[in-house]
């Protein structure tokens, strides 16, 4: 059996959501095996129990191989998890941050994940309105730079209690960018999601999908909550 050529972005990480539910018989042990094999071989995985009825449990897997996350797919689903909706993106660096220190832009594209201490999770997917009044992508450069500026500092409000990854979609998926969010507490998530939708760029251009919302743990914890 040939071996692939390895396949990734130039710069930067491979992620991939996958919002799952157990099929009538799960393989626990499959699966804590898939996750262990991942990270042996380079992956990242964060294991997440999701609330509600969009899905049971989440794998955010982030690695430079989009083959190794493809094959973490195809173990789980082997195991008796239906993938009942998914995120694909890359890790980027934006083009408003120039200037950026280097080790800020090294943890936007290589990101460690979870973050100790942030154990409340939320995924949303967004875009930037395209509509015949506001029309982010016919502003001026200029004028796009001040208002994410803006943004980022109403987002930097929440160091120490919200970490950010904002991964880009644009050509990969539906929307054009995923936001993942990890808080110290529940409604951290919620006041920086409120917050920051005052920001301009958010108010008059921001276009936000469907949120998740999760408990961030082992795979054994995980499991344990959605499994019977």
């Amino acid at each position: 059996m040939t071996t692939p050529e390895p396949l990734g972005p130039k710069t930067g990480l491979n992620v991939v959501h996958l919002f799952c539910s157990p099929e009538a018989r799960v393989d626990r042990e499959a699966v804590s095996l898939a996750v262990e094999a991942a990270i042996e071989g380079g992956l990242q995985v964060v294991s997440t129990a999701i609330m509600g009825a969009k899905a049971d449990l989440c794998f955010m897997v982030l690695g430079e191989n989009l083959w190794d996350l493809r094959k973490f797919q195809s173990r789980i689903q082997a195991a008796g998890l239906c993938v009942v909706e998914s995120y694909v993106s890359v890790t980027e660096i934006s083009e408003y941050a120039g200037g950026m220190p280097e080790k800020m832009i090294n943890d936007r594209l290589f990101p460690n994940l979870p973050p100790e201490g942030l154990r409340a999770f939320c995924f949303y997917p967004m875009s930037k309105r395209r509509g015949e009044q506001n029309n982010w992508y016919s502003l001026p450069y200029e004028e796009r730079e001040s208002l994410m500026r803006q943004h980022g500092a109403s987002g930097r409000e929440f160091k120490g209690r919200i970490l950010q990854v904002v991964t880009g979609s644009t050509g990969l998926d539906d929307w054009e960018w995923g936001v993942t969010l990890f808080g110290a507490h529940v409604d951290d998530l919620k006041e920086c999601v409120y917050t920051m939708r005052f920001d301009e760029a958010s108010t008059l251009y921001g276009e936000f999908g469907s949120f998740y919302t999760g408990l961030v743990g082992s795979v054994e914890d995980v499991l344990d909550a959605v499994t019977p």
